[in-house]
């Protein structure tokens, strides 16, 4: 394994330089195991349990590593599973994993926005249960070739399905000045995204744009090395290409939109989002008190236990509701008892 460390270049004075170190070069790597560790694993169970009935048909959108699946599976042995996720690497692992429960998986590779017309093509009208883990995995950011992080030097790709799409270098290199600001802003929500934009382009427009890094040292030079909060100053950047690569948020709109006519009355939703675009609109479509019973007022976070253990699940949120009868009223009764599983409220 090689380590190269790169300087970060046009800063004032060779003493304010930040190092970059890049674990290994991306053109040599090979992409890491699909090793994942699962966020909230139980307190997801428990607010779905109430619903695992003989003969219940659930959805995983976001089957990633197969944790949240395989913990139902195994709680739940009369429950089937259809796992949803657009990345082959994913959906690979998680056939693997969940082997030993043959048919009461079913794996389908496609985004969690076309959760209706699945489940039509499958003949399958409702469902009992649907979780979602919007977060990207572990794996998916360790990978150099993926380009979703800057602590490797990868290719700017940010694609979770590889197979096609735009990558996020070429959007860079479609989009106007304003228009890139706009992506950083609204999606990074990062207020010095026309100083970034601007530097981007610049570098783009000089040759010296081609990787990860590139991208963090065009940051760089825009607003500087220092980290806010312990943050380093790419990281809204990163997000929100991210994001508009993937059309995360469309996506979600996509889901929740289709949720009231897939999930059956009295059926559970329970969904985890790791920053506040998410867990925004999330809130907002619970918020429809003729669709939904929300669990809980506020969404449940990681146990202390749990964010000790594993750092992603310090900014994981799940709420988590039940399908309603239109007119009926939200009903709260057991909401406590249903989601369980020691997180705090």
């Amino acid at each position: 394994m090689s380590q190269a460390q790169l300087a970060l270049p046009g800063l004032a004075t060779e003493a304010a330089a930040e190092w970059v170190w890049s674990e290994e070069a991306f053109d040599s790597m090979d992409p890491p195991a699909f090793a994942h560790e699962t966020v909230m694993r139980a307190e997801v169970i428990a607010a779905l349990a109430p619903v695992a009935d003989a003969g219940a048909v659930f959805v995983d959108a976001t089957v990633g590593g197969g944790g949240h699946t395989e913990g139902i599976l195994e709680t739940h042995p009369e429950v089937r599973v259809i796992a949803f996720d657009r990345d082959e690497v994913a959906l690979g692992a998680a056939r693997e994993r969940l082997a030993r429960f043959g048919d009461r998986v079913t794996f389908v590779k496609t985004t969690f926005g076309d959760v209706e017309s699945v489940l039509a093509k499958l003949g399958i009208e409702t469902v009992s249960g649907v979780c979602a883990d919007l977060g990207v995995s572990s794996p998916q950011l360790d990978d150099a070739s993926r380009g979703m992080s800057f602590r490797r030097e990868g290719p700017i790709d940010m694609r979770m399905d590889r197979s096609g799409g735009e990558t996020a270098l070429e959007l860079v290199e479609r989009l106007s000045d304003d228009e890139l600001a706009d992506i950083i802003f609204h999606y990074g929500e990062e207020k010095r995204s026309r100083r970034i934009a601007r530097s981007v382009k610049r570098a783009l427009a000089e040759g010296q744009l081609s990787t990860t890094l590139d991208l963090r040292r065009a940051i760089v030079r825009a607003v500087g090395p220092v980290r806010v909060g312990g943050v380093d100053p790419a990281t809204r950047t990163f997000q929100a290409l991210r994001i508009a690569v993937n059309a995360e948020l469309e996506q979600l709109e996509a889901l929740l939109e289709a949720l009231p006519r897939v999930v059956r009355i009295g059926g559970r939703v329970a969904i985890l989002s790791f920053h506040s675009l998410e867990d925004r609109l999330v809130k907002r479509a619970f918020q429809d008190r003729d669709t939904w019973a929300p669990l809980s007022k506020k969404p449940l976070v990681a146990s202390e236990e749990e964010a000790s253990a594993n750092p992603r699940a310090r900014s994981a949120k799940l709420r988590a509701a039940v399908r309603i009868e239109p007119g009926a009223g939200p009903e709260r009764s057991g909401v406590r008892q249903a989601f369980g599983g020691g997180g705090t409220p």
